[in-house]
């Protein structure tokens, strides 16, 4: 084995095989270990996947064994660090060692994670759950585009009954609720239907039996939405062949679906969801599926480089658009009374810079058209592109 820290506290070795070895020694062993091994079970229970994976408990000498989570990261801006450790929040952890040496690089993936949790606190308010849903939607086709190819869809289904929502609305949590914008691409005003396309199959193809799933195994969750995402690929591609007017066409797709105290997404493309926690800050969940996506994840460009870059739009995955593959993100988050969440089209980022995201949905009082000022605000500070968004507030 490969010995990599030693100290008063612990020893860290990695074998042979990659995996992590963490030994439990000196003042409150006992406690930090436990502590650790039932902070690493909550997230793994969560579904948080920048943490490391527990594979193995030894009590009695106070040793874990975990998945590899990258190599240690000597710099790092201290607001990106900020950011990282905010990520834990919506999954009802704070780190109380929110230093650098416990933040690591992924290569595989490009993202960066977090170790050490022997001092972490479970947060009491994790377990409260929303009863209600307030929401907003608000679409608009820009200042120069003649056609608006975005869509967003709001409804809610419960056993076979579907019930399309209108643009705002207040509703107890008592069924499964959808939420979703696409934002289309192709010639003449294919786009426009691919990214309609999108939003009306998800009423169509999805399982009756979602809820069910979704109050079960996560692993469900994923095949189910997976499934989803699949079969209007696959939907998109085959009339992109058979009709010359729709060839190439393509959309993004960000969904959220919340059910039983939880909020699952599926998404692919450069469309955004963002979730502002009930105790703040702003956190991206969905990955822009760009280079220029990977490169600010990285921490290799930061918002203003990303923004301004001449690539920003080239997508890498998309549903249609003559893609082979599609491979969606999905995760899931715990939806507490205060927790509000946007999906949102580039259009509106191309508006708006995080920080005035964030400051809208922590300040704006219940009921108001959040997703109207959003769109309003971006379109006079830009306006170049079709902006939509759909804003979704849980309510004790």
């Amino acid at each position: 084995m490969h010995e990599i820290k030693d100290t008063a506290r612990a020893l860290v070795r990695i074998g042979f095989d990659g995996r992590v070895h963490k030994t439990f020694r000196g003042p409150a062993a006992q406690d930090r270990f436990e502590n650790e091994v039932r902070v690493l079970r909550h997230l793994e229970d969560r579904g948080c996947d920048f943490v490391p994976r527990l594979l193995a408990v030894d009590p009695g000498n106070l040793k874990i064994i975990t998945t590899n989570c990258g190599s240690r990261v000597d710099q790092l801006d201290p607001e990106r660090m900020k950011e990282l450790f905010a990520e834990l929040a919506p999954f009802g952890v704070r780190h109380d060692d929110a230093l650098m040496r416990n933040v690591t690089y992924r290569t595989s993936d490009g993202r960066f994670c977090i170790i050490d949790f022997e001092f972490a606190t479970l947060l009491e308010e994790h377990a409260r759950q929303a009863s209600r849903l307030a929401w907003s939607g608000m679409t608009h086709r820009g200042r120069f585009r003649a056609d608006n190819e975005d869509n967003f869809l709001a409804l809610t289904f419960e056993g076979h009954q579907v019930r399309y929502l209108g643009k705002t609305g207040e509703s107890p949590l008592t069924a499964d609720f959808i939420f979703a914008v696409s934002d289309g691409m192709g010639g003449a005003r294919s786009g426009e239907f691919a990214s309609r396309i999108a939003v009306e199959k998800i009423a169509q193809l999805m399982p009756r039996g979602f809820g069910l799933a979704a109050s079960g195994d996560p692993a469900q969750f994923k095949g189910l939405v997976t499934g989803l995402f699949e079969a209007i690929h696959r939907e998109l591609n085959t009339m992109g062949r058979s009709y010359e007017e729709c060839a190439g066409m393509g959309t993004t797709l960000s969904l959220c679906w919340f059910t039983h105290g939880r909020m699952y997404f599926g998404h692919v493309g450069d469309s955004r969801i963002y979730h502002r926690p009930a105790g703040g800050g702003l956190l991206q969940l969905s990955d822009d599926h760009s280079h220029v996506g990977w490169l600010r994840r990285s921490g290799r460009l930061n918002e203003r480089e990303a923004r301004s870059h001449p690539r920003r739009h080239a997508l890498h995955q998309a549903l249609g658009a003559e893609h082979q593959f599609v491979e969606p993100q999905v995760g899931a988050v715990d939806c507490r009374p205060g927790d509000r969440f946007l999906i949102c089209s580039d259009g509106l980022v191309d508006g708006l810079w995080d920080r005035r995201i964030g400051e809208v949905l922590e300040t704006e009082p219940a009921g108001r058209d959040i997703a109207c000022l959003l769109v309003t605000e971006a379109i006079e500070a830009s306006g170049r592109d079709n902006a939509t968004a759909v804003v979704i507030e849980a309510l004790p």
